[in-house]
């Protein structure tokens, strides 16, 4: 057995160990060397998928809600069975909707990337990673200028260990210098899946093909194929890949285009340096600090000087609490004694 003293430390250090891994600065992310700076990426945001089962009257409304910089709260309207647990930073909420008879069903929250403690005292945490878009195994991102962000520690279901899925969030800040990042943005995103409208997927001629074009378009995400879509976040698939060690892991895929994931791009603050106090302030300081060593220095090798006499105008230096005592007393009695009058006040 180990001593007390050492299992106190192992204690602590796997209560600290998973805090290391819980989180990452969004405005300093690196990657192979490459600085890259997301806090103005920051703040919960929102993709929406639809997803019908084969062979059944039966759709899957997807709302993922993502926030790169902070954990997501849970909104005072919402139920907390019909949100992902504390510490989540990507959530999928899925909504049951049955078409045949225009009526949405259950609603279901899946924690797909997050720090968490579970009931058992288990820990699942973000771990994550970052990549260059231009050094994936991929040869179809060898053109492309951007950075690849991989998220962990969400399960379905959540709490348990043996049958639940591991679920990880992959999302790709893709180069685009055009682009700020937040157009199309839903930001506020605790929001549910909308009813539908009554000839909503059921409308017959024009009008009900393009709908079902724009369903299929985002279906098309499953194979790969992000969705067809203006807006800079895109959903680009959710479904069971193979990770390490033959793993099964449900993967939520989505691309960013911003001209914060260009190599060189301007800080999001616009390059505002220091004002002129500031520079004052750390000049005035800088040379009162060069005097003195200088000073010092030169008091000690030439006159070999000790303690208070090493610095320069030393016995000026040792006054300076009775100089200013001096000074606060004389403004006192200024302000104190009594004005032109000569003491005398109006009757």
């Amino acid at each position: 057995m180990y001593p007390p003293r050492t299992t106190q430390f192992l204690l602590a250090l796997t209560a600290v160990l998973p805090t290391s891994l819980a989180s990452f600065a969004c405005n300093d992310i690196l990657a192979k060397g490459q600085h890259f700076n997301f806090e103005k990426l920051g703040g919960p945001r929102v993709v929406h998928w639809t997803d019908s089962v084969p062979n059944e009257d039966v759709e899957a409304r997807w709302n993922f809600t993502l926030d790169i910089c902070n954990k997501l709260q849970r909104d005072k309207g919402v139920e907390k069975q019909n949100w992902c647990h504390d510490g989540a930073r990507v959530c999928g909420v899925r909504l049951w909707h049955d078409v045949f008879n225009g009526k949405n069903d259950t609603i279901q929250a899946v924690d797909i990337a997050g720090t968490y403690t579970t009931q058992g005292g288990r820990h699942m945490v973000l771990d994550p990673t970052f990549e260059l878009l231009r050094d994936s195994k991929s040869n179809s991102d060898a053109s492309r200028e951007g950075v690849r962000a991989e998220l962990h520690g969400g399960r379905y279901p959540f709490e348990s260990k043996t049958t639940g899925i591991d679920q990880r969030a992959i999302i790709e800040f893709v180069c685009d210098p055009e682009r700020e990042g937040d157009e199309g943005a839903e930001k506020d995103t605790n929001e549910r899946a909308e009813e539908p409208k009554e000839d909503e997927g059921t409308d017959k001629g024009d009008d009900g093909d393009k709908k079902e074009e724009k369903r299929l378009s985002r279906r098309d995400g499953e194979k790969g194929k992000c969705e067809d879509s203006d807006a800079s976040l895109r959903f680009c698939g959710y479904e069971e890949e193979k990770a390490e060690k033959e793993k099964q892991v449900k993967t939520l895929r989505l691309e960013w285009r911003t001209k914060y994931a260009c190599e060189n791009a301007p800080p999001p603050d616009g390059g505002k340096g220091w004002g002129f106090f500031t520079w004052f302030i750390i000049i005035l300081f800088l040379a009162t600090a060069a005097y003195l060593i200088f000073g010092s220095w030169l008091n000690y090798n030439r006159y070999g000087a000790r303690g208070w006499d090493l610095l320069p105008h030393g016995d000026t230096i040792r006054d300076i609490p009775y100089i200013v005592k001096d000074l606060g007393r004389k403004v006192v009695n200024a302000v104190q004694s009594p004005g032109s009058r000569g003491g005398y006040s109006a009757v």
